[in-house]
């Protein structure tokens, strides 16, 4: 049977990539490696990386879009979570969104995991998410 490796990348719709770009930049402080119109030519996107593109997340926009903010109970999206290496680095990533003047959550510390969540300018949610 084939084997999935992982996922290659994300890629959200945003409404404004003029707020949603520096916002995504400073948070994951990811650089930007890619940018352009989509190939159709309505929309365009942004496409932030690691060095060795293991941790991909791009933005989009599209001229259909109505703005209005992110829902996780339509159909479709409901969050994306990242996985960091421990506790220590959860932590770590806490104390750079305080930093940084994004809302989350206190790091939640679950049975199997423990996870921190906030939201993008959009409404989107996001998780840091550490195992063990």
């Amino acid at each position: 049977m084939p084997e999935l490796l992982s996922i290659h990348h994300v890629a959200i719709t945003v409404s404004d990539l003029k707020v949603s770009e520096p916002w995504y930049e400073r948070v994951f402080a990811l650089p930007k490696v890619m940018e352009g119109p989509h190939p159709d030519g309505a929309g365009s996107f942004v496409l932030f990386s690691n060095a060795d593109f293991s941790t991909m997340i791009g933005l989009h926009v599209h001229p259909a879009n109505g703005g209005e903010p992110f829902s996780e109970t339509r159909t479709g999206l409901d969050h994306v979570s990242f996985r960091v290496a421990n506790h220590d680095e959860l932590e770590a990533w806490e104390a750079r969104l305080s930093e940084l003047g994004v809302e989350h959550s206190p790091v939640n510390d679950q049975e199997l995991y423990s996870v921190v969540v906030f939201r993008d300018p959009d409404n989107v949610q996001l998780e840091l998410i550490a195992f063990g």
